[in-house]
């Protein structure tokens, strides 16, 4: 059986990444390899995405698909962006982070967001390929929904009335910012 791994130490992405590749190839998680993240230290979604590819294949000799994303907000300055999983580690939690969020956003008119996923596949012969998906909506008012994971339950996407955190798994993963991302890069390499 083909194996990939999938570089990401957060179970939310490493589930939806799992759940989109094809079912004949064996999906591999670092934790089971003993290996840690890198420092991300990449400026874009895009560069964060290829770094992670790139450490996680020196580990094994098979394919690797590592995703960069983040939640970024228009009143913000598109924050956090890049820093989205670090703004959670900094308040001890997504959680707290997403209080965070709204209490910034108490007053703001324009409550428009995108969720961005860059994705970063890199096989045997040691060939990149990088895509980015995005997912256009807005900043709920209010924490909502218990499914998902990260800022799942504070984003509603333009064509729904939910946010991601109130959506079935199944849903959710079939028009999120990462299933962007992957229809792309599935047209690329077709083993996906």
């Amino acid at each position: 059986m083909k194996k990939i791994l999938i570089g990401t130490h957060n179970r939310g992405k490493f589930r939806e990444i799992a759940y989109l590749v094809s079912k004949k190839i064996k999906k591999i998680s670092p934790e089971t390899l003993k290996i840690e993240s890198p420092k991300e230290t990449g400026k874009t979604f895009n560069s964060n995405s290829k770094l992670k590819v790139n450490f996680f294949s020196k580990y094994v000799e098979y394919p690797v698909i590592s995703d960069d994303s983040g939640l970024c907000i228009k009143a913000l300055n598109y924050k956090p962006g890049i820093f989205s999983a670090r703004l959670a580690k900094k308040y001890g939690s997504f959680y707290k982070a997403m209080k965070y969020i709204l209490k910034k956003m108490k007053n703001k008119k324009d409550r428009s967001a995108y969720f961005v996923c860059s994705l970063s596949y890199k096989d045997r012969k040691k060939r990149i390929k990088t895509v980015s998906g995005k997912v256009y909506g807005k900043i709920s008012h209010e924490i909502k929904g218990t499914k998902g994971f990260g800022y799942d339950p504070i984003f509603i996407p333009n064509f729904g009335k939910k946010t991601f955190g109130e959506m079935s798994k199944y849903k959710k993963i079939k028009i999120d910012h990462r299933f962007v991302a992957f229809q792309k890069l599935k047209k690329i390499i077709k083993i996906l």
